[in-house]
């Protein structure tokens, strides 16, 4: 079945616009603000709250970097309006951060600020092994700029992670909120483990190590192995729903669980994250809408097995698969 996935991805590049639509449509918003607004409002039955992500990174001009801005304004803007449970993320090099890191800064930190004026939080997006200091480091400098409401994502294939982690939380303690996935980018095996048992052992012993270290753990995968290790080393830590036994969290904040949750991609696994939030976890669907959907379909099914077994799942069997 998975040989029939990668055959599927391979004829993507090829296949007409509709049929990419149609594919990508299980896990793109729409082509806009409304549509995801929209989507979120259905899904809000669900006991599931969400993160916003606008697609599109790595802009060739700075002009570009604007419209992110003004978008994500738009964005924070509708969230309060319609009085929903989500958060942002943001990708750093829609913001600038290949062209002109100062400027980056600037941007994130304006979109940072409005956020955090309705307490809401940013989570810097991780792109690949190019920007992987620079976006440490913006979080970094805006959590002694006095933003608490801004975290990261680590990809646990890297090698460096687990020293990431460490450095991180020696700097912001408590403060740290991490997402930790397996990581989209296929890196060069000279810094990431390339094996699929490699990865998961390594993004477990990441998830271990930021629950250990007080910090917000959300821990973003579909995969069996990686969700049942997190609920058993929940479980060992006393960490419930309703309890977070670490001595040094920092407690309950608007939007978030307590000391962690489960994440999910739109369209991934609705069946087991159901499952998760009918048993009292906190669970967020990562929510991406944009004109750039071809673009994100096309790369992330491309660049993924796992995205392309879920393809063709969903297109072989739809009814074992709920959005």
């Amino acid at each position: 079945m998975v040989g029939l996935g990668r055959f599927i991805v391979k004829l993507l590049p090829i296949a007409p616009k509709f049929i990419v639509k149609r594919i990508a449509g299980r896990y793109v918003a729409g082509s806009n603000l409304h549509s995801a607004i929209s989507l979120m409002k259905k899904m809000d039955k669900e006991n599931t709250c969400f993160t916003i992500d606008v697609l599109g990174e790595e802009i060739k001009t700075l002009d570009e970097a604007r419209f992110f801005v003004e978008e994500y304004s738009r964005v924070l803007d509708e969230i309060i309006s319609h009085d929903i449970d989500a958060n942002i993320s943001l990708k750093p090099t829609a913001f600038g951060l290949l062209l002109d890191k100062n400027i980056a800064i600037q941007n994130i930190e304006e979109i940072l600020n409005k956020a955090a004026l309705s307490d809401i939080f940013v989570r810097l997006d991780m792109e690949d092994h190019r920007v992987t200091q620079a976006t440490i480091d913006i979080v970094l400098l805006m959590q002694e700029r006095g933003f608490e409401n801004i975290g990261t994502v680590l990809q646990g294939r890297l090698f460096r992670t687990g020293e990431d982690i460490k450095n991180i939380t020696k700097s912001l303690g408590s403060f740290s909120d991490f997402r930790i996935c397996k990581g989209i980018y296929l890196e060069p095996n000279e810094i990431s483990h390339t094996g699929y048992q490699d990865i998961v052992n390594a993004t477990n012993d990441c998830i271990d190590l930021m629950l250990e270290s007080d910090s917000y753990t959300a821990i973003a995968s579909h995969d069996y192995p990686i969700i049942n290790h997190s609920l058993k080393k929940l479980e060992n830590m006393k960490m419930y729903p309703d309890n977070d036994s670490r001595p040094n969290s920092i407690g309950p904040r608007k939007g978030k669980g307590l000391g962690y949750e489960f994440q999910f991609l739109l369209g991934v696994r609705g069946d087991l994250r159901r499952e998760l939030a009918s048993k009292g976890h906190l669970t967020r669907v990562y929510v991406p809408y944009g004109t750039k959907w071809y673009e994100y379909g096309v790369r992330r099914i491309r660049e993924n097995p796992d995205i392309a077994w879920h393809v063709t799942k969903t297109l072989l069997m739809p009814w074992t698969n709920r959005r």
